[in-house]
């Protein structure tokens, strides 16, 4: 039925001004952005999405709950009767390479404003950033949209805008 819905929605330029309003009231309002979608004032962030944008492990408990644990997706049954005859036996495990575990860490740490710490994904995979995404973010950086500073990479007020566009090219 939504589908068949007349909808009278805002241009994309209107849209753009929506954005930019909301972005403003905000920030008058002592919110600051502190991630692509999300706002909030000082000591008051989603520590659960933040866990999700800066990787750290999860553990779900539940029927069709997700857990991340040592680099392995997992999903729990995904129907009441099977989670109550079976118990905690996941339906799913996903083991992600190396590559993919680097690619995600990228593309979902730059939804922080902050971004993405050089130092940590050194760290954390043994190969600095440059190594793996040097010509990605080179690209960006020459078109205005990631910056690079104090040790992160990060996407500018130009790259929020299209970061989707921006996120892609860091799935290997």
């Amino acid at each position: 039925p939504f589908a068949e819905m007349e909808l009278d929605l805002p241009g994309e330029d209107e849209e753009r001004e929506m954005y930019y309003d909301t972005k403003r009231i905000l920030a008058a309002s002592g919110y600051e952005r502190y991630e692509i979608s999300n706002y909030a004032k000082k000591g008051f962030i989603c520590r659960h999405n933040v866990g999700y944008w800066t990787g750290k492990e999860y553990l779900g408990f539940g029927v069709a709950a997700a857990s991340f644990h040592q680099g392995i997706r997992k999903c729990n049954q995904l129907s009441v009767e099977d989670y109550i005859e079976n118990g905690h036996r996941f339906e799913e495990n996903i083991m992600l390479t190396k590559e993919e575990q680097m690619s995600e860490f990228f593309f979902v740490g730059l939804r922080m404003i902050k971004g993405v710490s050089e130092r940590q994904f050194q760290g954390k995979f043994g190969v600095s950033s440059d190594e793996i995404f040097g010509e990605i973010i080179k690209k960006h950086i020459e078109t205005g949209l990631l910056a690079r500073e104090n040790g992160y990479i990060s996407l500018t007020d130009k790259g929020l805008d299209v970061s989707n566009y921006v996120l892609c090219d860091f799935i290997l």
